[in-house]
């Protein structure tokens, strides 16, 4: 018995020991990274010192003498905070996320091969300005520079899968128009589920799923203008694994602008949030970049690229909203019998077919083939659509060059400059935000609008001709702009972007105008704004979309005499309701769970599970409204009971399930029906879902019970497949008084740091979740007295 007791006790003693040197290992992995923020460099290439400023926040603040320090300086200290998020993108922009990752990523990178990315980007640089190369030049030393000086002391991450990064490629910074672009592409989903959907419903039905432009009359440019405007045309899963990385851009936002006439200060106001998957690191990445006398410019960066994409200088201000361009066009191939060459205008072409080696971890080699028409690739097997050939077209193949739009912008002094960046704006379509210090508002549509021949670009069109092929792209100066219009306000919020009257088609999956009319009606709402308003206004969670609808829910639920006890509650709960969603109403919970209950009534029975998860948020949300305004509709009846279902009927019947549904999820006391309590966020890390990695590492953070939905100003969007864990919302917010821009206002999401034991690696979440901001610092005297951290960078 003795010798047993001995034996447990040293088991133990083991155990304790091993446990010992697992959490020493693991602190030494975690710390190990973690930089001395005033700790001096020596920078190879430099000419003159750097001086490296960082707030309370670690937000950086870099002076320099002249561009090449700058950018070099820029990527040392960019590859400092977020190296691996920097590596992981630039996989995804290439196609190498099985090498790391392993087989679960084979198709994803199979599907991002398809896209090209590196070849358009290498037209870029051919085509480029030296300026833009000498920048890009200077960028990718300062990044390598910082690998070389660190490579035992690099990300968590990096060990954790067992590989080190390779040294950074100008290529690799301009790989991220294609990124962007990609994160863009609404088609992508909407047209192949219209054609998939078209195989199994008749037409009347499947012309009701499309969205009805004429009734999106709340428009970006409500008065048309354009420099010149010719009369060329009159014209009406795999991608999945990519979200789950947490690396989505620009999926929507919301930006709006006043002139002096409606602000307090007299001088312009400015507000920007852009909208996209919540994830850890943010996406962006903040900082201020300054060469005396020649360039001060503050805001957020792509980690990866050298430039502030969005944010103000000493002149403007600028911020985007996704301009949700038909960017795509789809071709019915038909292809010889070993499908070598494809029919076009009576000839047989030959296929472009490329072997893609796919390496898999480290040892197996995957091959897969891509094959490309005229047009660009075939896309069928990546869309599970058997039997046929469909080949893309995109406008991310098209030439274009971000990066000269943005680093002009970086400069830009008036209208006339902020107009000529954006012309080459083209791959990463958007709505652009103007204000300037003179007081000058403006919006500017940018971005690659396809010109067609012919045929209704939202269904698929017969590849066997050039009928339908592109015949250009829409020269610039026919793009819409306002400028300084008299209602003395802009605003922009993925809301349909010219009514009838422009004579170019733009698009079809524009957002439905709940979030731009709510915003306009704030702005309305008072004579002067001032900050303190705009940052109201970003974080505000009243809906214009259930003011819509819940009159109509709740005169038509009166009528119902034989409610259970809690299906009278819930009504009582909506009819007492502001409309305002935030995490302690109740009544949040119920409107939402009928809504997505009564849409997922008209729709599965008719389309069968798959198809209806297939379908995505925007096509079914638009179907809502489509089937409350022509409540007679053929959707409304359940194809699946005897009897014909009425309009009335079929709200009654969500109602019914939507408060069942509460109970069993939620319990039958509706004190704990609070929407935050199923509507939660969790920042997500792109190895957050393996637990072990999570506990250890601590890369996930939440949940926190969150107000809003999809369709609040203050977004916090839920998946259509997933209610209603909150996975997409605002990843920056901006408000710029431009008569005094210390009086500037910012905040993400998560932090500046990619290191996951950095205490700024998710130090702002609680202030983003309560709407609360930083000062942006801008006057050097006040980045040097408020300074956490000095840090030098010499030259060699």
């Amino acid at each position: 018995m003795k010798t047993l007791k001995r034996i447990l006790a040293g088991v133990v003693i083991l155990l304790v020991i091993v446990a010992i040197a697992g959490l020493v290992i693991v602190n030494r992995i975690s710390r190990k990274p973690l930089p001395d923020y005033s700790k001096p460099a020596i920078i190879s290439g430099l000419t003159d010192e750097v001086h490296i400023y960082r707030d309370a926040n670690a937000v950086p603040h870099i002076y320099a003498s002249n561009e090449h320090d700058l950018y070099l300086a820029t990527g040392y200290l960019m590859a400092q905070d977020r190296l691996w998020q920097m590596d992981l993108l630039r996989r995804v922009t290439m196609g190498r996320l099985s090498e790391i990752f392993g087989e679960d990523m084979i198709g994803a990178d199979h599907l991002l091969r398809a896209l090209r990315i590196p070849e358009k980007s290498q037209m870029v640089i051919d085509l480029s300005e030296d300026y833009l190369l000498l920048c890009l030049d200077a960028f990718t030393k300062g990044v390598n520079q910082f690998i070389e000086q660190h490579s035992k002391k690099l990300p968590p991450e990096f060990t954790i899968l067992g590989y080190k990064p390779e040294p950074w490629q100008p290529i690799h910074t301009v790989n991220l128009i294609g990124y962007m672009a990609w994160d863009l592409a609404g088609s992508w989903n909407n047209e192949i589920t219209i054609f998939k959907l078209s195989q199994i419903l008749e037409e009347e039905k499947l012309q009701q799923l499309i969205p009805d432009l004429d009734q999106q009359k709340s428009y970006v440019h409500p008065e048309l203008k354009t420099e010149k405007l010719s009369d060329i045309f009159h014209l009406l899963e795999n991608n999945n694994k990519i979200k789950e990385l947490g690396l989505e851009v620009f999926s929507a936002s919301n930006s709006w602008a006043v002139t002096g006439s409606k602000s307090k200060s007299g001088s312009a106001l400015f507000a920007n949030d852009m909208h996209l998957g919540f994830g850890a690191p943010g996406i962006w990445y903040p900082m201020h970049q300054v060469i005396e006398g020649k360039l001060n410019v503050t805001g957020v960066a792509l980690p990866g690229a050298p430039v502030i994409v969005v944010g103000h200088n000493e002149r403007i201000a600028w911020g985007m909203t996704n301009l949700y361009v038909d960017e795509m066009d789809f071709y019915i191939e038909t292809l010889n019998e070993n499908t070598t060459a494809y029919l076009f205008n009576d000839q047989w072409i030959d296929l472009d077919i490329r072997e893609e080696k796919i390496i898999v971890g480290k040892a197996d080699t995957i091959i897969r083939e891509n094959k490309f028409t005229h047009r660009g690739p075939i896309i069928s097997d990546f869309k599970k659509i058997a039997g046929q050939a469909i080949s893309m077209r995109w406008t991310g193949n098209e030439f274009s060059n971000e990066l000269r739009s943005i680093y002009l912008l970086n400069r830009a002094a008036n209208w006339e400059e902020f107009r000529d960046a954006l012309s080459t704006l083209l791959s990463v379509s958007q709505n652009v935000t103007y204000a300037d210090v003179d007081g000058n508002i403006g919006i500017q549509t940018s971005g690659a609008v396809p010109l067609r021949n012919d045929g209704y670009p939202v269904f698929i069109y017969s590849g066997a001709t050039s009928l339908y092929d592109w015949v250009g792209i829409l020269p610039f100066d026919e793009l819409p702009y306002t400028y300084n219009p008299p209602e003395n306000y802009v605003s922009s919020a993925n809301n349909r972007t010219t009514g009838n009257d422009y004579p170019y088609y733009i698009g079809h999956w524009f957002d439905m105008p709940f979030r731009i009319e709510r915003i306009r009606e704030m702005i309305d709402a008072k004579d002067r704004l001032g900050p303190d308003d705009f940052k109201s206004m970003l974080g505000d969670f009243k809906s214009r979309l259930v003011e819509r609808y819940i009159g109509d829910v709740i005169e038509i639920l009166s009528i119902e005499t034989g409610f259970a006890a809690n299906e009278q509650t819930a009504l009582e709960l909506l009819a007492g309701w502001d409309m305002v969603l935030t995490a302690e109403s109740s009544a949040a919970t119920v409107f939402e769970q009928f809504y997505n209950t009564f849409i997922k009534n008209i729709l599965i029975d008719e389309i069968g599970e798959e198809q209806y998860y297939g379908l995505g948020g925007g096509l079914a949300r638009n179907m809502f409204d489509h089937v409350w305004r022509n409540r007679n509709s053929s959707w409304v009846n359940n194809i699946h009971t005897p009897e014909q279902e009425t309009f009335e009927e079929m709200v009654l019947i969500s109602f019914k399930e939507a408060v069942l549904w509460i109970e069993e999820n939620m319990g039958a006391n509706p004190e704990a029906w609070s929407w935050g309590n199923i509507h939660q966020l969790t920042i997500k890390h792109p190895m957050g879902s393996v637990k072990l990695l999570d506990r250890v590492f601590k890369l996930n953070k939440g949940p926190f019970p969150v107000g809003g939905s999809f369709h609040t100003v203050n977004p916090k969007a839920y998946s259509f497949r997933d209610p209603y864990s909150v996975v997409h919302g605002a990843s920056q917010r901006h408000v710029y008084d431009m008569n005094d821009l210390t009086e500037s206002f910012v905040i993400i999401p998560t932090g500046v740091s990619g290191i996951p034991a950095s205490k700024y690696y998710l130090d702002q979440i609680e202030m983003f979740l309560n709407n609360e901001y930083r000062k942006d610092l801008w006057i050097r005297d006040d980045v040097i007295s408020r300074a956490r951290y000095h840090a030098v960078y010499k030259p060699e």
